[in-house]
Formats: C-alpha cells, sequence, structure tokens
C-alpha cells in the first residue's frame, strides 16, 4: 500500500514538474511571432464552418468552428487520439504556391496537414502558454497543391488559425 502511494505522489510530482517546464510567455517562441499574433486577434478574422473548402490561401487569419470529433468526418484520422469532450474541425484550400509556411493557433490543439493522402511533419515547432492570442505554431513545407488542415483536441469550440509564408 506504501508502495502504491509513493508512486502515485511520484506520479503526480513528475507530471506538474514537466507542466512547469512549458515555456511561458511571449517571448519564450523559438522564432519571432508578431505577425501571426496580430493575424490571430485582428478583428477581419473570417468564420469558417468546419468542412469548408477555400479556393486559395487565406489573405488573413481564420477562425474556424468545431464539433465533437465524431460529428467532425475528419477526413484522415488524426494522428493524436482526441480526448473525450473536446472539438474538432477541418479545411481544405487548394493549391498554395510551394514554399515554407508557418500554421499558427489562437489556442492548444493537434494539427494535422495532409496533403497528397500524406499526413505532413512539420519542419519545426514552438509553442508557450500565457501569450494572449497564440498559443502555438509550426513550419510546413507544402507543395503547390490542396491540402487539408485538421484540428483536433481543443478544448473550444473554435480556434483561430493563421496560415502564413515563413519569413
Amino acid at each position: 500500500m506504501r508502495a502504491l502511494t509513493f508512486l502515485t505522489a511520484l506520479t503526480i510530482s513528475m507530471t506538474s514538474a514537466l507542466a512547469a517546464e512549458e515555456p511561458s510567455g511571449c517571448d519564450k517562441f523559438k522564432w519571432p511571432i508578431e505577425r501571426e499574433r496580430a493575424a490571430l486577434t485582428a478583428p477581419d478574422r473570417a468564420r469558417l464552418a468546419t468542412g469548408s473548402e477555400q479556393a486559395a490561401l487565406p489573405a488573413s487569419a481564420i477562425t474556424l468552428g468545431l464539433v465533437a470529433p465524431s460529428d467532425a468526418k475528419l477526413p484522415a484520422p488524426p494522428e493524436r487520439a482526441p480526448k473525450d469532450g473536446t472539438f474538432a474541425g477541418f479545411t481544405s484550400i487548394k493549391a498554395p504556391k510551394a514554399g515554407l509556411y508557418t500554421i499558427s493557433l489562437s489556442a492548444g490543439a493537434w494539427v494535422d496537414v495532409v496533403q497528397d493522402g500524406q499526413v505532413l511533419k512539420p519542419v519545426d515547432f514552438s509553442g508557450a502558454t500565457d501569450c494572449d492570442g497564440i498559443r502555438k505554431t509550426m513550419k510546413y513545407e507544402l507543395s503547390a497543391q490542396s491540402f487539408v488542415l485538421q484540428v483536433s483536441g481543443a478544448k473550444e469550440n473554435s480556434v483561430s488559425i493563421a496560415i502564413l509564408p515563413a519569413q
């Protein structure tokens, strides 16, 4: 019984320590995020429903409406299974120019970028808590063909997303 109590206490303290190590503050991102943060907090963000299709890369950030994962009908299974009580959604974007892009989110969630039937891995990623308007940003190398941006595991029923050419 004492061993079980000790293991439980050890697990709780390790989890707390790992959470405490997560970067906090806007200055803790790996690269400058001012442009992405400004886009994510701009008042003119287009509101999109999950499953919407964009004829081109959005000129500004969007706010994507999310639904229960079972209702989201994601085109590909998310690489990380969403937890109960979270939200998911997707949007399709036609033919961007090939290049390196940042995909930034206003809140924590899992992102899958699917292009040509393959889930792309980010080239790099960064995130921090306690930075108003932005929670994480990732860099993806996109080819000049349509892609699907899937979001899952979000705690809220919408998330703002900025997809910008990397600088």
